[in-house]
Formats: C-alpha cells, sequence, structure tokens
C-alpha cells in the first residue's frame, strides 16, 4: 500500500476543478472590463466638472484652453480622455468642455464617444454609437 497515493488528484478532480474555474472566467472577465470602462467614465465627468469651476471661477473669457492639471483624465499618470474647453457659441451659454478618449487609450471607440458639458448645464455624448437621454444618462452615471 503506497500512501502518496491516498493525497493525490486524479486527473478527473483536475479536470471538474478546471471546467469549474473557466466557467467562473467567462462570467467574470467581462464585468470586470465593465466596472474598468464605468470607472474611466467617471474620471472623465469628474475632471470635466473640475474644469468647469474652474472656468467659471476665471473672469469671463480670460481662459482660451485650460491648464495642465485640468486637461486629462485620470489627473496622473497616462491620459485616457483629452480634456478641451470649446469655444461660445449661441446655444452653450458662454463655453462648452469636452472629454475625449484618447487614440491610444483603452476608452477609444467606447459606446458613450465624447463627453460634453456646456456652461448651461447640459451634458451630453458625441460620436459614440449611444443616443438618446437615457443613453447619455446610463453614460453620464456612476451606476
Amino acid at each position: 500500500m503506497r500512501p502518496n497515493a491516498e493525497r493525490a488528484f486524479t486527473l478527473l478532480e483536475l479536470a471538474i476543478a478546471l471546467a469549474i474555474a473557466g466557467v467562473l472566467a467567462a462570467f467574470a472577465i467581462p464585468s470586470y472590463r465593465g466596472q474598468v470602462a464605468r470607472a474611466h467614465r467617471v474620471d472623465a465627468t469628474a475632471a470635466l466638472y473640475r474644469a468647469a469651476q474652474f472656468v467659471e471661477a476665471a473672469a469671463p473669457g480670460s481662459i482660451q484652453e485650460l491648464p495642465a492639471g485640468f486637461d486629462q483624465a485620470p489627473l496622473s499618470g497616462a491620459a485616457i480622455y483629452k480634456i478641451r474647453l470649446l469655444a461660445a457659441d449661441n446655444t452653450n451659454g458662454g463655453y462648452a468642455i469636452e472629454a475625449e478618449p484618447t487614440e491610444a487609450g483603452p476608452m477609444h471607440g467606447d459606446a458613450c464617444g465624447t463627453f460634453v458639458l456646456e456652461a448651461t448645464g447640459r451634458r451630453w455624448n458625441r460620436g459614440g454609437p449611444v443616443t438618446g437621454a437615457t443613453a447619455t444618462d446610463d453614460c453620464w452615471s456612476a451606476r
């Protein structure tokens, strides 16, 4: 009688454990990717509101572009979104700020596209395949 044979895994037990791990990974990985994308969108919206506060605090018309620290999301590390101040027109109330995904970043091609926040408080998305008020609410919410 060999004592090591009683403590070893059989090939069937190993196959079952690998199958269970595969099924768990099939559900966990897409969910994880969705959470990461949602976190990047939250960073972009927070950066837009931060930039809007900066523009509102400055004298009207004195800012032509956003300074370093307000020009990307997230604040540190590699930029995932570039934040830009857009010119005033008849509909945006004095300015608009956009957060556009970088070309080489993980959010390039995201369904929400570019986030836009206007001085009037209107927020919307452009360039993504989603449209309508419900889609905009989904992109701007942290849910």
